[in-house]
């Protein structure tokens, strides 16, 4: 069970940074001085540690703290952005300040008085990882380690690694709110090796959250599941024969499959791609663009995902919002700016990476809902194809949806049943293409475990992807013989 907290939280009253309304208040109108018509103050301490064991010895054992402001004015289209690491008054005061002279025009706005706003709490969390100690968490890397190497002989090398962190954020706006959040955040990830015949074979396992240390004690999927689950892919892609390629059926497996969907459709949804019409979706809304038992969401609020927030980096709270329903186009993922543009709510997706940055229109938590068939009720439909049953990641360009993604799990279908393990798969295809191809969606829901971190014109964040067993009629196999 998770015990008391022992965080002192730095911005709050009595913490050794602490930011009041008075104070914010005059910065934000140093910040408008220059003519804003907007403005807003990020405040953001971090601390961070991460911790590798490779070959049964510690390589690595570091630990990290930042704490800085970031301040934003716009003013019509034009938008300033200054930050500070020194949280003295006047260095604050001149990030203000210079935020607020790039963005200067002839008007200008003054701040309302700032009230603070109530924001949910999905990801509760007792002691936060970062404030036990470390022996604990080296237990659990050794713990991993130990469950990989006994799973097989033929294993030859593990390496396990632990990352957390715990960041405090206060936003407040010249509109007159004042939200803070704190955000706890930790993955464990195991590799593993297995080696036969001078032939060698990898395969990787891991999980996280917005969670405690319990995470990786207390379930079923602790520290030890994880390794044996590297070790069982190492030893399963052992036996891997080259893939087949042209166009295939293709079962995407539950959980993890959602990273297709965030890449290939979910960047494309995200509204300043949107307004620039960089965007294959957009002048969309309203029109068909997916198969009809297609529902794509993107949800701040699922509990303790690792893509989950109770408040945006601008503000707002983290909501629910559904992109894509029964296969229509139905809204965008906004930040402030882009809701202004589009005429609509900001969508509690305005996300940045640190202080350092200035916020855009992200994603959270993006999944494909469930539908009404059983997942080996879709095996057998296939007559020969490819079962994705984990990505590596791929890459996709935004202004038309076309990808490219390699599988590190994947298997031959053939005559309706999951036979040979496959190695050197790639999925070649079109986002939109894809939705519209989806015969078959399974019932079977999963929220990927916490692993995905996405990237975006230099800044990464956290998030979490979901998807049910599904079956795509067509995509372009990359393999090395021909089908």
């Amino acid at each position: 069970m998770e015990k008391e907290a022992t965080f002192r939280a730095p911005f709050s009253p009595g913490g050794e940074a602490a930011i009041d309304s008075q104070l914010a208040t005059r910065l934000l109108a140093i910040a408008l001085d220059s003519g804003g018509d907007y403005a807003d103050l990020y405040f953001e301490y971090r601390m961070s540690a991460d911790y590798v064991l490779e070959d049964e010895r510690i390589k690595q054992v570091g630990r990290g703290v930042s704490l800085g402001l970031g301040v934003r004015v716009t003013a019509g289209d034009a938008t300033g952005y200054a930050y500070s690491e020194d949280l003295e008054f006047d260095r604050m005061a001149k990030a203000a300040r210079t935020a607020g002279q790039i963005a200067r025009s002839g008007g200008g706005a003054a701040p309302v008085p700032v009230e603070p706003v109530t924001v949910g709490d999905v990801y509760p969390v007792g002691t936060p990882s970062i404030v036990v100690p470390p022996d604990e968490k080296l237990a659990l890397l050794r713990s991993a380690d130990e469950a990989a190497r006994k799973a097989d002989p033929q294993i030859v090398k593990v390496e396990a690694s632990l990352a957390e962190q715990l960041r405090e954020i206060l936003v407040v706006t010249s509109d007159g709110r004042m939200s803070r959040d704190q955000l706890p955040l930790i993955r464990m990830g195991v590799r593993a090796v297995a080696e036969r015949d001078g032939k060698r074979q990898s395969g990787s396992s891991g999980g996280g959250g917005r969670y405690g240390l319990s995470y990786f004690t207390e379930r079923e999927r602790d520290a030890a599941w994880h390794g044996r689950e590297a070790s069982r892919i190492a030893i399963a892609m052992l036996d891997a024969r080259d893939a087949p390629a042209g166009e295939l059926e293709v079962v995407l497996g539950a959980g993890d499959s959602g990273i297709l969907l965030h890449e290939a459709i979910g960047h494309g949804l995200e509204a300043d791609f949107n307004r620039k019409e960089t965007s294959n979706y957009s002048g969309q809304i309203g029109n068909r663009v997916a198969s009809e038992l297609c529902t794509v969401v993107d949800d701040g609020t699922v509990q303790h995902s690792r893509g989950s927030i109770n408040v945006d980096d601008e503000g707002s709270p983290g909501r629910e919002n559904v992109l894509i329903e029964d296969g229509v186009l139905v809204g965008y993922m906004h930040d402030r700016l882009s809701a202004k543009h589009f005429g609509v709510e900001p969508s509690g997706n305005g996300r940045r990476q640190s202080f350092r940055h200035m916020p855009m229109p992200r994603m959270t938590n993006t999944s494909l809902r469930p539908g009404p068939h059983a997942p080996d009720e879709i095996v057998r439909s296939v007559k020969r194809g490819i079962y994705a049953g984990r990505f590596s990641g791929g890459q996709v360009n935004i202004s038309n949806g076309d990808f490219v993604f390699s599988l590190t799990e994947s298997y031959l279908i053939e005559d309706g049943k999951i036979t040979a393990p496959l190695k050197g798969v790639n999925l070649i295809g079109n986002g939109p293409d894809v939705l519209r191809k989806v015969s078959m969606l399974g019932n079977d829901y999963e929220l990927s475990d916490g692993i995905w971190t996405c990237g975006k014109e230099g800044q990464s964040v956290p998030v979490g992807v979901g998807t049910p067993t599904v079956k795509i009629d067509g995509i372009t196999v990359g393999g090395t013989q021909t089908s």
